[in-house]
């Protein structure tokens, strides 16, 4: 029997902890004052702990290192995820695209079945304790310094701390400095499944409105094929964009590129179809001003702006638009162009990109290729999903590999 040290009380550490116990003496080790402090935020409080789509699907919605995770994800996946929970007495429900939420919408639910996991197996949680150092000899490692004093010894250590989003949950990147320490390779942490912040000043006069049923596009300057497209929802923000379609699309903006975002208010419809339906409009109020033709297309907090941005007169009589004026307000419904000037700080992403380099990491297994007695899950990995579950379903799975294979 080994004795096994885990650090981090995230969904990957626990799932760890709870799979190594069946077989060894296992200690979590966590700086937090209890356990799964980021789940508990999850989902706005809701925790999207899996997706129900075939798993052979999920590698759809895993833009970074997908094929790294094949083994993780057919060997854990998001049906034991299920069966976990409901085992231990969680019900679930299936929501729009394959989301899967605890029954209640009570993230401390799915926490509540892991802690109940975790002492089932008669896993030793040690919360307040921080990991200042990790102790080694050559490719070996010895044990870990907690709050800077006490020495934890152990035979093998599983790291599961996180990436470094919501730094108030305990994820500061510290995990990727110790992989770092050992002689592992760190792929340069961004933020991903991020707010977008973009460059017209107008975004302010429409903060708060939501827009649903549009199709985004994310286009970089040079690049003909839009890098991203998709249907969705998005939010306007006092500094640019937020919602499930922007957090998605923020995973293709990098640093010193130029970007835009496109945005198609009428996907369902061609051109020439909104131009038809827009003369439709036109009609029923001929002799109104143009300002008044907006009411049926869009949302109000919005046609002030888009009325400013047509270059029509808002006071020109709609029997007065001429074809070219009404062509380009087709265009601008469907091509609406804003510049993407960068991306909310990492401290707000809901999740990392980078960190240890998965080339070091066996997939089989998550043990490290460098260091003997040392196994890598979740976030520290260099693996990142888009909204739905994936991101979980991912940390739960590795968690179960790195516990398994000691």
């Amino acid at each position: 029997m080994k004795k096994v040290i885990v650090i981090g009380a995230g969904p990957a550490g626990m799932m760890a902890a709870i799979t190594a116990a069946k077989e060894n003496e296992v200690v979590l080790v966590d700086g937090n004052e209890r356990v799964g402090k980021k789940l508990f935020i999850t989902g706005k409080g809701r925790c999207n702990v899996t997706n129900a789509k075939d798993i052979s699907e999920f590698f759809d919605f895993i833009p970074g290192n997908p094929h790294f995770l094949y083994s993780a994800l057919y060997t854990y996946t998001n049906l034991d995820t299920m069966k976990f929970f409901e085992d231990e007495g969680i019900k679930l429900k299936v929501e729009r695209g394959g989301r899967v939420f605890p029954e209640s919408d009570k993230s401390s639910d799915i926490i509540k079945g892991l802690s109940s996991g975790l002492s089932k197996a008669n896993v030793k949680v040690k919360l307040k304790n921080k990991v200042t150092n990790i102790i080694y000899n050559g490719n070996e490692i010895i044990g870990v310094e907690i709050n800077n004093n006490e020495i934890l010894k152990g035979d093998y250590f599983i790291m599961a701390t996180g990436g470094a989003s919501y730094p108030l949950t305990g994820s500061r990147g510290e995990g990727q400095e110790f992989a770092k320490k050992l002689g592992h390779k760190i792929i340069t942490l961004k933020p991903t499944l991020v707010p977008i912040v973009l460059d017209e000043p107008w975004v302010k006069e429409i903060m708060g409105l939501s827009l649903k049923n549009v199709e985004l596009s994310v286009i970089q300057e040079g690049v003909k094929k839009p890098l991203y497209s998709n249907l969705g929802e998005l939010l306007f923000t006092n500094y640019g964009v937020s919602g499930p379609l922007i957090l998605s699309a923020s995973r293709f903006i990098h640093e010193g590129l130029i970007y835009k975002i496109k945005l198609d208010f009428k996907p369902g419809l061609t051109e020439i179809e909104l131009d038809k339906r827009i003369q439709k409009d036109f009609q029923k109020i001929l002799n109104k001003p143009f300002k008044n033709a907006l009411d049926n297309l869009l949302p109000q907090k919005i046609i002030p702006l888009m009325l400013q941005l047509s270059g029509i007169s808002k006071d020109k009589m709609i029997n007065e638009i001429t074809k070219e004026e009404r062509r380009c307000l087709v265009n601008l419904l469907k091509n609406f162009n804003m510049n993407v000037k960068g991306l909310r700080p990492l401290a707000e992403a809901i999740v990392t990109a980078g960190g240890v380099d998965t080339k070091e990491i066996d997939p089989s297994t998550m043990k490290s290729k460098l260091i003997n007695n040392l196994s890598f899950a979740g976030e520290l990995i260099d693996v990142d999903a888009f909204t739905g579950g994936y991101s979980v379903q991912i940390a739960l799975a590795t968690g179960f590999l790195a516990g398994t294979y000691l």
